[in-house]
């Protein structure tokens, strides 16, 4: 017999916040307390909302629990996998992230989370196909496919009875995605609630589309972060007026005994300097193995969780100590290297292409693993890390940087498509958004930070990237304090990630 779960119990600030957030969705039509709904005002200003609070004050419980209370009382998700035909009584909950792997994050805790993406690009599916979807989510009879057969149809409902997934449930029937998914379309109709996560990463035209997209936009950020490259250290709920911003304090996420939020929030002193932080994670380390006062970087963890650094150089030496530990040649890749997607280089005429590879996970910063050659000249075969649909191959641009050059070496590529950079080490800023199990921090360069005496937003520059790197760690921080590589104990593999096959092949071709 399975237990009942426990009673969610809010902090006073939290509940601050539920009773705000209670009277901003009331106003929008939704009551979370009578589990009640109307429909919207249309005529109303679209409303704007930011939940604040560091690592562990208990931002995305909030977010789960308001996520309940809206499904409990009639609000419909929308994943960005498939939706249903309009019906005006019906209002609409999408809860986004900026990359896949906070999305990611969100859904290991339970949360029907997507990206930005996928929900600002919709797929168009094949209308024989589509009269399975609706059946599935209750808008229509059960569909007579003869070609399919009722045992697969079956297949189909069990699946999504258990996870409401159409796609899944569609591959569960024995379908493939380019079966049934023809291309991807902008957005039309707007939504109604947004919940956005990792909000400090949204940059000034994604915030201008989400504002539009949704009748009522709430933010969940962390104003200790780092802001988007090229904004001047502002994130976009710091312009928003105060009645507008709520404040969580108190820390909730492993909150009794956590060595690693005890460091982050210990970056909040004003006179902490790097030398005295130092000193606090050694002494951590010394009295609890979660944190790791490590004299090299281990080159197995660099193939699932990336070096954080913070210079460019760092970065380039230490994706070039990670292929020489490998034995990997220059010319090709090793199946099992991790690369980060750096932009889709693609000409206009091929926007559909663009949407078609940006809704399946390759945007700028999604972490992948090269899974081997794909079937065509300069075609690779990928693992993209925190999708919801994972495998894929595509036409790719390699580009392995070499220090001191300017011109990045390019093991294959084909003439357009998919860019990618090397990822056994990664920016911090690039980093964001992102949580591993275990995360390796290479402090010579946050002391570098330290000593070159700069500030973001008016904070000590390294005390921001300690911050975010820190809070990348899930279960286990490893203080890198020395410029040197550990072996690796084994080979590069991909027999954990399914590395057969991939299912999908997304074609760019000539015209």
């Amino acid at each position: 017999m399975t237990a009942a779960p426990l009673p969610v119990t809010f902090s006073d600030d939290q509940a601050a916040a539920w009773d705000r957030m209670a009277e901003v969705l009331a106003k929008a039509g939704i009551d979370i307390l009578d589990e009640d709904i109307s429909a919207p005002d249309l005529d109303s200003d679209n409303t704007v909302m930011a939940v604040l609070g560091k690592a562990g004050s208990g931002k995305t419980m909030l977010l789960s629990e308001l996520t309940k209370a809206l499904i409990a009382a009639g609000v419909e998700t929308v994943s960005g996998d498939y939706e249903g035909r309009r019906r005006r009584e019906r209002r609409t909950l999408a809860i986004l992230a900026p990359t896949n792997k906070a999305a990611s994050v969100l859904r290991n805790r339970g949360v029907p989370a997507t990206t930005i993406h996928r929900i600002l690009y919709t797929p168009v599916y094949d209308p024989e196909y589509e009269k399975i979807a609706e059946w599935l989510a209750g808008n229509g009879p059960r569909p007579d496919m003869p070609d399919l057969g009722d045992t697969a149809l079956d297949r189909a409902q069990a699946f999504y009875e258990t996870v409401k997934s159409i796609p899944g449930a569609l591959a569960a029937a024995g379908l493939r995605g380019s079966d049934f998914i023809k291309g991807w379309k902008r957005r039309d109709d707007p939504l109604d609630i947004g919940f956005i996560d990792e909000s400090s990463m949204l940059d000034a035209r994604q915030f201008t589309d989400l504002h539009e997209l949704f009748q009522t936009l709430i933010l969940f950020g962390d104003p200790a972060q780092l802001a988007p490259v090229g904004q001047s250290g502002e994130m976009v709920f710091d312009t928003l007026p105060a009645p507008q911003k709520l404040e969580l304090h108190r820390i909730h996420r492993q909150s009794q005994d956590n060595p690693i939020l005890d460091l982050a929030h210990a970056l909040a002193d004003p006179d902490l300097t790097f030398e005295t932080f130092e000193a606090q994670i050694e002494a951590a380390a010394r009295k609890d193995d979660r944190v790791v006062w490590a004299q090299r970087v281990q080159s197995d963890l660099m193939a699932r969780s990336p070096v954080l650094v913070w210079r460019n150089a760092t970065r380039i030496r230490l994706i070039h100590a990670f292929r020489a530990a490998h034995g990997a040649p220059e010319t090709e890749l090793l199946p099992g290297e991790p690369l980060i997607c750096d932009g889709l280089e693609l000409p206009l005429k091929h926007r559909k292409k663009r949407v078609d590879l940006e809704a399946r996970g390759l945007i700028k910063g999604a972490q992948c693993i090269y899974l081997g050659p794909g079937k065509r000249p300069g075609f690779s075969r990928l693992h993209v890390m925190g999708a919801e649909d994972p495998q894929t191959s595509v036409a790719s641009i390699v580009k392995i940087e070499r220090e001191g050059e300017e011109e990045p070496f390019i093991p294959f590529a084909h003439h357009m498509g998919a860019a990618f950079l090397h990822g056994a080490a990664v920016t911090i800023h690039k980093a964001q958004g992102s949580q591993w199990p275990e995360v390796q921090v290479f402090a010579p360069d946050l002391y570098a930070a330290a000593r070159a005496g700069r500030t973001e937003a008016g904070l000590p520059l390294w005390k921001r990237l300690a911050y975010v790197a820190i809070t990348r760690a899930e279960h286990r921080l490893h203080w890198v304090v020395r410029n040197r590589l550990a072996r690796p104990t084994g080979p590069l593999r991909i027999d954990d990630l399914g590395g057969g096959p991939a299912p999908l092949t997304l074609a760019i071709q000539d015209e």
